[in-house]
């Protein structure tokens, strides 16, 4: 049984699995509330599968890139759970967890269609990634100042996803092979397959150095 935590985004999600099988889980996407309802739906979740904590296998988090804040919240609570009951430590690229959620939600998503998560990073700039339908990726994790050329060296069908999307729009809106959904919201249902995968070839964190993946360093200041 594993317990997934996804705080990277606006999203605050929990969700208990065993084998990959949801067995609870709660979402809230209410601006700024990862730390106040972050312990409340792991307790809930817990609760309403009638678990123990040491009935856990192991804890997955959401690596980033995304909010400062929000890693840091979700990383810190998966630690003190992972080291206080022994228990493996796994991570997930977030853009990997979206595209994993996005295929959940999107069922009907051609196998031929690549996938690219976005996630808002400051002004025309975007965290991104290609992924095909086997969440393999083709191009890796980066930070990218759009422009009409980004993300362009495949000629295959794009959907591009994730608040970061609302961006691409304004610039890639000519590409012809290039569809967009600014909506898509993360969810914690998405790190269940890869975190299935990682814990099958025990592909497990150092829990006491563990940290974040922010990408870039974190600079207050508007958008």
């Amino acid at each position: 049984m594993i317990l997934h935590i996804e705080t990277a985004t606006d999203v605050c999600s929990v969700v208990l699995a065993n084998d990959g099988k949801v067995i609870a889980f709660r979402e809230s996407a209410a601006d700024r509330s990862h730390a106040s309802v972050l312990s409340v739906f792991i307790d809930e979740v817990m609760k309403e599968a009638a678990v123990s904590f040491k009935d856990l296998l192991a804890v997955a988090v959401s690596k980033g890139p995304g909010s400062y804040t929000g890693l840091r919240i979700g990383v810190s609570t998966a630690k003190g759970i992972c080291y206080a009951m022994n228990i493996p430590l796994i991570a997930v690229k977030t853009l990997q967890a979206m595209s994993s959620a996005y295929l959940l939600q999107f069922p009907e998503t051609p196998s031929s269609t690549l996938l690219l998560p976005m996630i808002d990073a400051r002004r025309m700039e975007v965290y991104g990634a290609v992924l095909n339908s086997s969440l393999d990726f083709l191009e890796e994790v980066k930070a990218e100042v759009l422009t009409e050329i980004s993300f362009m060296n495949h000629h295959a069908d794009i959907i591009m996803f994730g608040d970061g999307a609302k961006k691409a729009i304004e610039v890639l809106a000519d590409k012809k092979n290039v569809s967009y959904n600014p909506d898509f919201k993360q969810s914690a249902l998405g790190l269940i397959a890869p975190a299935l995968n990682a814990f099958a070839a025990a592909q497990f964190e150092n829990t006491a150095y563990f940290e974040p993946f922010y990408l870039k360093e974190f600079i207050t200041g508007a958008r």
